[in-house]
């Protein structure tokens, strides 16, 4: 009898069916006990078995539940009549249903069924046998019975004892059967202890352990297979099959499962990368949180020791605090777009980090901390600028008030003497005189109350910490200043009142008197000048002082001839005194000066001019070693500077162009990258000589437009940029290689970016995106193009980055089979129902991921609901989280 025509061979045609049964009964007994079990092992799924194979086929009703069975398919319905035509007519329907499996009946028909016949009824179940549990075995392009045999073949070829090669004697050892239960579940058989040469013990341990442990039906005895020269072949590919479906299906479990677990932990190693990312972020705006108000806090300090102090905090605050939270912030953008690029490859939602943790926050705080920072150290600056203009005006302001108030000592108590009112009429003549050339002398220092008055109030507006004690001495030297007035008019009208009864004094020391006053008022003036202090910042300022320094010292001979023309003067009174005996005790009534005081004050002139030259020949060092410092610093900062910024041109050139592949272009960003770090030790450099200027307090460099916050700015955009376009680089071949992507595509990617990329900036904005898709076909509404920038832009900064276009471009391209993948695991799994049990799950998985995916998962609310089922929309969410599944 033919099983198949020309177009479905799922095996060879059995010839000689007859023939066959009536030369080994024996055979014939090992179908009817094989093909029994065979049956019942499908039907006692529809709750039934059989007893007698070809007595309870007969009125074809238990045939038609058996094809159901097997098939999962819906036969025409059964005729419930008990006469013989309604029997026929069932049969005749499953046979009719085998046809239309592609299966040609020969020599079989519904009548031989209905009578009972045995031989008939075995072939037909053979047949059954063949199409639905051997036909579609296929192995290596091999099916049917070659299939089976080679799957036996390679799942015993480990063991030396067993050779198959056929489906009768090589099975009658039993080793076969226990090597095949062995090679899937060794922990139910101890293999070791089988022997060869006890076939009744190996038979019997395979049957056994595979009707308890395996759901296979005993279909033979062992005495069935010993006692028979050579087995049943149909028998024996028929409780083989068994084995095959048994095994194949938990292979498909496995393989279900290994699927499943690699979800998981892909899901796993995401869920742990978001929780690094929320504590780097925390961290990260803590750190700034807390580090801003300090930059923030512009409590001034009232020496220049506290200001510098505060200025060496900074400077170790750049030095050391802040570089690692640069590179803290580095990491975090990488760890971002890295983690959004996984989530992406896995069809899972972009992440959103919590409120106020964005990388937009980031960078908004980040900002704010170096705007801080900057106005710190411009308040540093300027606060030791106004310390150091403060200290200067202080001593200032003591030398002067000082000098004035030895002068002012005894002027008082001179003023208010009623001398004049006994005095001779010589007498009052000098007194009226004395008093004159007082109040040139008074008029002189008035210049200097006015200088001391401004200083205070400068004093008082740069907030200087000591104004209350410098206005108070202010304000004693005015009010004196006031009272000398008041007091020195009414003494000049006390005067002028009796100078008519004064006669004229003599002219010498009258003249004395007038010409020493001035010369002893510019010798005072010059004294204070000398002792002057001063402050500058350039050369020009120190030229410009010794230049006025050796204008004053070209007066000195002139002034030497005036002390020589007014000591004259005084050794002519001296001589006249003496020549002609005038009472005059030797003293000039018109003046306090004299020759002996004179001479010392123009020693002490002489005495500070070369002191005077020292300090100015050491400041003109100074001055020159910081324009050599300026000069030093500049030479650097006009090479760095623009080495950093053809750096960032360069790295912005190969990022947007197509020279090569990806592997090449991160090849290239790395030795940039090595090369930047290796000109770390020049920034080192120019920050060592940057310190030494703001050491020597040097505020400003004509001969470069370079800061060194701007070189520091520019350093750190570099390395941030340069570790953003490495990953960025990364990321894009971490994408073509999950996507398959080509170079090709890749070119024609980044063709179409650049092409839109009119800014030339490494991204589009919105509407450039907008021009890109129209012009690539697609048509678009706002809903539409609201919900692809939502992918490829979900921070929603309103531009899409090379690396989100790509992504995007190989999700509309490539044929993704992920709903079908987790569909298959989920029957795998779910075998014929429409749910899973959380028990099974368990069965498949690791305890921790199964724990993970049911934790996910909502309970089935089906018709057949059962308590502990699981949901199939619920579980493709736990593997692949909110997607078009």
């Amino acid at each position: 009898m033919e099983h198949c025509d020309g177009e479905n061979q799922y095996m060879q045609p059995e010839d000689d069916w007859d023939r066959d049964m009536l030369l080994d009964p024996a055979w014939e007994k090992q179908q009817r006990k094989t093909f029994t079990a065979w049956c019942n092992s499908h039907l006692r799924k529809a709750g039934t078995q059989i007893e007698n194979i070809e007595e309870d086929f007969r009125d074809g009703l238990k045939l038609m539940l058996l094809l159901e069975v097997i098939s999962g398919e819906r036969l025409a319905k059964p005729e419930r009549g008990k006469m013989r035509v309604h029997k026929i007519s069932n049969v005749n329907k499953a046979l009719d249903f085998i046809a239309s499996k592609g299966v040609k009946l020969v020599s079989i028909g519904a009548e031989e069924i209905v009578d009972g016949n045995a031989k008939m009824t075995l072939g037909m179940i053979w047949t059954i046998i063949l199409r639905f549990a051997i036909q579609d075995i296929s192995v290596e392009e091999t099916s049917a019975k070659e299939g089976l045999l080679l799957w036996c073949q390679r799942k015993t070829a480990p063991y030396k004892n067993v050779n198959i090669q056929n489906f009768h004697i090589s099975w009658k050892d039993g080793l076969g059967f226990c090597a095949l239960i062995h090679r899937h579940r060794p922990e139910l058989i101890d293999y070791g202890k089988l022997r060869k040469d006890d076939p009744m013990t190996n038979l019997n341990t395979a049957f056994d352990v595979a009707e308890k442990y395996l759901d296979i039906p005993k279909m033979l005895d062992a005495e069935d297979i010993v006692g028979t020269a050579r087995p049943d072949e149909k028998a024996i590919m028929t409780y083989v099959s068994s084995f095959y479906h048994a095994f194949s299906g938990a292979q498909k479990a496995e393989t279900a499962a290994n699927r499943i677990c690699k979800v998981l932990a892909v899901n796993q190693e995401n869920e742990q990368l978001m929780e690094d990312y929320e504590k780097l972020a925390s961290d990260l705006l803590e750190w700034i949180r807390r580090t801003i108000p300090w930059l923030e806090n512009r409590l001034p300090e009232n020496t220049m020791q506290a200001m510098q102090q505060k200025l060496e905090d900074f400077r170790d605050y750049r030095r050391l605090h802040k570089p690692p939270k640069v590179q803290e912030k580095c990491q975090l953008e990488i760890n971002f777009n890295t983690l959004q690029t996984k989530l992406r490859l896995s069809n899972r939602p972009a992440f959103m980090p919590s409120e106020g943790r964005m990388v937009s926050d980031i960078n908004n705080a980040w900002g704010n901390l170096e705007g801080a920072e900057k106005g710190y150290e411009e308040w540093l600056l300027n606060e030791i600028r106004r310390l150091e203009r403060l200290d200067h005006l202080a001593e200032k302001f003591r030398q002067k008030a000082a000098i004035h108030e030895a002068w002012t000592e005894g002027k008082e108590e001179l003023l208010q003497k009623r001398d004049y009112e006994t005095a001779s009429l010589s007498e009052i003549k000098a007194l009226l005189k004395k008093h004159e050339a007082f109040e040139s002398d008074l008029a002189a220092h008035q210049d200097r109350v006015e200088q001391i008055a401004a200083i205070a109030q400068e004093l008082n507006e740069l907030d200087y910490y000591d104004s209350p004690s410098v206005n108070a001495r202010c304000q004693r030297i005015c009010d004196q200043w006031d009272a000398l007035g008041a007091m020195t008019m009414k003494r000049t009208e006390a005067l002028q009142r009796t100078e008519k009864l004064l006669e004229t004094i003599d002219q010498l020391y009258l003249e004395f008197a007038k010409r020493a006053a001035p010369f002893n008022n510019w010798m005072e003036g010059a004294m204070e000048d000398l002792q002057d202090t001063f402050i500058v910042h350039t050369i020009e300022e120190i030229q410009g002082l010794s230049t006025a320094h050796e204008q004053f010292k070209a007066t000195l001979p002139e002034a030497d001839k005036e002390r020589q023309s007014i000591l004259g003067i005084h050794n002519e009174i001296a001589k006249i005194v003496q020549t002609y005996h005038v009472n005059m005790a030797g003293t000039n009534p018109y003046t306090t000066i004299n020759p002996q005081e004179i001479n010392a004050k123009w020693d002490k002139v002489r005495q500070l001019v070369p002191q005077r030259d020292q300090a100015l020949i050491e400041e003109h060092a100074r001055q020159q070693n910081n324009e050599r410092l300026r000069r030093q610093f500049a030479t650097q900062a006009n090479v760095i500077g623009p080495w950093i910024q053809n750096k960032m041109e360069e790295i912005g050139r190969i990022s947007i162009e197509m020279h090569g592949t990806l592997e090449d272009q991160l090849t290239h960003l790395r030795q940039y990258e090595k090369s930047i770090i290796n000109y770390k030790p020049k920034i080192d450099q120019l920050e060592g000589d940057h310190q030494l200027i703001q050491e020597a307090l040097i505020f400003d460099n004509k001969h470069t437009n370079y800061t060194m916050e701007h070189i520091r700015v520019g350093w750190e955009q570099l390395l941030t940029t340069i570790a953003r376009t490495i990953n960025e680089i990364e990321n894009q071949i971490l994408t073509r290689d999950a996507k398959g992507i080509s170079q090709d595509q890749l070119n024609e990617f980044r063709a179409s970016f650049n092409h839109f990329d009119r800014k030339r900036t490494g991204i589009m904005d919105a509407e450039d995106f907008k021009t890109c898709l129209i012009s690539m076909g697609y048509n678009l509404g706002e809903n539409e193009f609201s919900r692809i920038m939502s992918v490829v832009d979900p921070n929603r900064m309103g531009i899409v980055t090379f690396q989100a276009f790509i992504d995007f471009m190989s999700r509309e391209t490539a044929d993704t089979d992920t709903a079908d993948q987790v569909m298959a695991s989920f029957k795998v799994l779910a075998g014929d129902k429409n749910y899973i049990l959380a028990d099974e799950l368990r069965r498949e998985l690791p305890p921790d991921q199964a724990d993970y995916c049911i934790a996910r998962m909502a309970p089935y609310t089906g018709p057949d609901a059962v308590p502990g089922a699981l949901d199939y929309m619920s579980f493709s969410t736990a593997l692949y989280g909110e997607s078009d599944l």
